[in-house]
């Protein structure tokens, strides 16, 4: 037998082997269905269940206390809704709508409307640090206690305000929405809140809700990034000295990198492993990870140098210590909660990723959509707007849809927060999605802007978000191991409706209790499975049709909910029978992992869209958004289902499933050009409903700010086109086709123009107001050739990297503003401009 004739008898071998054992695995799950069905309890748990449980208990890996924790830490919600096959669109929309008080509403349209005033984002980057009057204004306003209760000083806002606020900061200065973000973010604030002592809550809460502490947390090492359980940090228990007394404590080393806030905080929070030779504290010689918090002023604790995250303004640099002493009672919670970090960790994390990086990418991306989508109406090319280019229509139509998504996936989260959740697996669904589609937003609007895009300046409004989005993809959780391993990973033990009680029985040490569980959870879990294969099939062959559609939703968008319901009960069945046939090693397949985790998040999305839109009160304008960013969704689920079943190992079972998941094909497609173009024409539209998709996003009050610029001269423009059409209705404007683009070629223009009485006074100054503005955003900044090194002149740096000055260098490229006229001023053939 030759090599290719063994080789191909290999391969019939295989594939026959596992045609058998796909029919021993049917005829199985059958076989246990009829028990389940059938079978009375009592027979099942005295001749099955113990046979069974002993089986899962060879078979399943044992946990490890960090792995036991992350599991058990925070919350399901709505994606267990989604992991059943069968979600109850009814309670989604019962959890109401996220709303702000009168008090936090206030301080969103005044506090936060002013630090923004504060602030100007090129600025920052060339002084590497927010101004002094904004790091003032944040502390005696209470932007640095966000939430800390009132009864120590802070604000005690709702997690939804602390995202709005996160979010219209991010939309002026990134700088400025991380100084906000990481105080109220995971860090000491939240661990005190959560597990302090009460003497640790008096003390630190005050001081850090006004201000007098600036805390940042320490967890990442360089050889423990994204496994933090890893960290190599070590804190040993000894006796130490400490204010001339002998005290029970710490000797600690360590060495952090990426910390957001350290170079200028005076509160280090540090997570470090530790150790307990001496068994001063237990049995225990190595107890876990601890917490806790550290003055920057204490003995032995460096900080002041600074990483440059991609040339972001914020600071953020490493802290080191050898052989630091620290007493016991700084660990957060005291003696009783060492060994307790991890979990702390991992309950707090879940809140903290669902507010910060979602709602910073979705203030990026409405101040994106703001500048792009004006830029496109004003900006012509061939005698037209080049937004009614249909390749500039197709990257406009994702960039808004994508961020009426964004929008409501955030706020969902949010929203799911101040219900009391911590929602561990929505959390990392939201970090990942909206930060990748920020991404995707942000460079459809560097290609719409073209050679404007690329050069940096105080008049390119996009390319300090096109340089820092990787931040946002990098940190809490890398993005590839975000999607990899833990949307799904954590979702499928933990929303699952049986797999995390079944894991909970194979532990029981109780032997009576150990079966009873097992054979609840067990045989629920096969009926289940075979419950979702019937609806799976029903569906498939057109049942869908008469899936649940909750009475709160809107007719017109009754065909989504029976579309993700389908969805839902084919993700279900995926995840079983992955999970059946691969069982631990699927933990190792990540591929077939993420695109399962894919499926759930798309999922999720899809369902925040349904529920904005009832939240919203149905605007009909809105339905552009809703309809692409749906119809995306549900193309994407697919993907990841039939991405799935093309590299499932069991390729019997994957023709089988295939055939019953989608027995006349693929059911969706993406969205049309049609509906693109109607929401690009949406973002270029000024109005309510424009101004709806971009809400509490910042708009300068400086004219010459790049934005504002384009928010004046968009609002002129309906009256500009009104102006045109009647000149071109005229005989005098009978060979006009245009009026002139430029400046410079509209003043003589304008003059002859009210010479010979073709255009009224308040014509005149529309259209010259209309020329000015255009011209300033459409000019791109240009340097001196000795900028550069007047730059570094302006800003010397200390050993630590630290600004010393202040002043700024001017660039040029800015353009002339000039004078309006009034009626009184002018007279026949009589007109001049003024230099302002």
């Amino acid at each position: 037998m030759n090599c290719q004739q063994k080789t191909l008898t290999t391969g019939i071998g295989s594939y026959y082997t596992w045609r058998y054992r796909m029919l021993m695995i049917i005829l199985m799950v059958a076989l246990l269905g009829l028990v389940a069905l059938f079978a009375p309890g009592p027979v099942r748990r005295a001749l099955l269940a113990p046979r069974l449980l002993a089986l899962f208990r060879r078979i399943l890996p044992t946990m490890s206390d960090t792995e036991r924790d992350a599991l058990e830490a925070g919350t399901t919600w709505w994606d267990a809704d989604l992991f059943s096959g069968r979600p109850d669109w009814t309670k989604l929309h019962a959890y109401g709508r996220a709303t702000l008080t009168a008090e936090e509403r206030h301080f969103l349209e005044h506090d936060v409307e002013r630090l923004c005033e504060l602030v100007n984002d090129w600025e920052t980057q060339q002084q590497l640090d927010l101004p002094p009057q904004a790091w003032a204004y944040m502390k005696s306003q209470g932007f640095l206690g966000m939430i800390i209760p009132k009864q120590y000083g802070g604000k005690q806002f709702s997690a939804t305000m602390h995202s709005q606020v996160v979010m219209k900061l991010s939309s002026r200065c990134s700088a400025l929405a991380v100084s906000v973000m990481v105080p109220n973010s995971l860090g000491p604030a939240e661990l005190l809140l959560h597990y302090g002592t009460e003497a640790q809550k008096d003390y630190y809460l005050p001081r850090l809700a006004a201000g007098t502490e600036i805390p940042c947390f320490a967890l990442t090492s360089p050889y423990a990034g994204s496994d933090a359980a890893a960290i190599p940090d070590l804190g040993v228990v000894c006796m130490g000295m400490h204010e001339g007394r002998a005290t029970l404590g710490f000797r600690l080393s360590w060495n952090k990198r990426y910390i957001t806030l350290a170079p200028v905080a005076t509160l280090l929070g540090l997570a470090f492993q530790t150790s307990d030779p001496e068994h001063l504290l237990s049995d225990n010689d190595a107890p876990g990870i601890s917490c806790a918090l550290i003055p920057a002023s204490h003995d032995g604790v460096v900080i002041g140098r600074r990483h440059h995250p991609l040339n972001a303004a914020f600071q953020n640099g490493p802290t080191s210590g050898n052989d630091v002493f620290i007493p016991i009672d700084w660990v957060i919670g005291g003696q009783a909660q060492v060994g307790k970090g991890w979990r702390m960790l991992m309950e707090c994390l879940a809140a903290g990723r669902a507010i910060s990086l979602p709602s910073s990418s979705v203030g990026m991306g409405k101040m994106a959509v703001r500048g792009t989508g004006a830029y496109a109406a004003l900006r012509r090319q061939f005698n037209m707007p080049i937004g009614k280019f249909e390749g500039v229509q197709e990257a406009l139509a994702r960039m808004g849809a994508n961020l009426y998504l964004m929008d409501a996936a955030r706020t969902l989260a949010a929203h799911a927060v101040d219900l009391g959740e911590k929602p561990a697996v929505i959390s990392a669904i939201v970090k990942y999605h909206v930060t990748e589609r920020g991404r995707a937003l942000v460079n459809d609007g560097m290609d719409i802007l073209g050679g404007k895009g690329i050069c940096v300046g105080p008049n390119n409004f996009l390319a300090s978000a096109y340089q820092q989005i990787p931040i946002a993809i990098t940190v809490e959780g890398a993005n590839i191991l975000t999607r990899s391993l833990i949307i799904f990973g954590q979702g499928a033990i933990r929303a699952h409706p049986y797999v995390l009680k079944e894991m909970a029985a194979v532990q029981e040490n109780d032997g009576r209790k150990a079966v009873r569980d097992f054979d609840a959870a067990f045989f629920g879990h096969v009926g289940f499975v075979l419950g979702n294969l019937t609806r799976g099939l029903w569906y498939g062959l057109g049942g869908a049709r008469l899936a649940a559609v909750p009475d709160a939703g809107a007719p017109a968008l009754a065909p989504y909910y029976r579309a993700l319901t389908r969805l839902s009960t084919a993700f279900a069945v995926m995840t079983d029978m992955s999970m059946f046939v691969l069982g631990g090693e699927l933990k190792r397949r990540e591929r077939l992992s993420a695109r399962l985790g894919d499926v759930l998040a798309q999922l999720y999305l899809a369902s925040s869209v349904l529920k904005r839109y009832e939240d919203d009160g149905r605007p009909e304008a809105d339905l552009p958004y809703v309809h692409w960013s749906l119809q995306d969704a549900l193309v994407k689920a697919q993907q990841g289902l039939t991405g799935v079943l093309d590299n499932f190992p069991a390729r019997v079972l994957a023709v089988l499933l295939r055939t019953l998941l989608f027995p006349f094909g693929l059911p969706h497609r993406p969205p049309s050009d049609e509906l693109g173009s109607e929401v690009a024409l949406a973002l270029q539209t000024p109005g309510a409903d424009r101004e709806r998709l971009l809400a509490d996003g910042h708009v300068a009050s400086d004219a010459a700010d790049p934005v504002a610029c384009a928010e004046r001269a968009l609002a002129l423009l309906p009256d500009v086109l009104h102006i045109e059409k009647r000149l071109k209705d005229t005989p005098e404007g009978a060979a006009l086709r245009h009026l002139p683009q430029s400046l410079s070629a509209m003043q003589p223009w304008l003059a002859a123009a009210m010479a010979a009485g073709t255009v009224s006074c308040q014509e005149h100054n529309t259209l010259l107001e209309y020329a000015r503005l255009v011209d300033g955003l459409i000019q791109v900044d240009d340097f001196a050739p000795a900028a550069a090194q007047e730059t570094q002149a302006a800003y010397p740096r200390d050993d630590a990297g630290v600004v010393e000055a202040s002043d700024k260098p001017s660039t040029s490229g800015t353009s002339a503003a000039y004078t309006t006229i009034t009626d009184s001023q002018t007279a026949p053939g009589q007109y001049a401009l003024t230099p302002k």
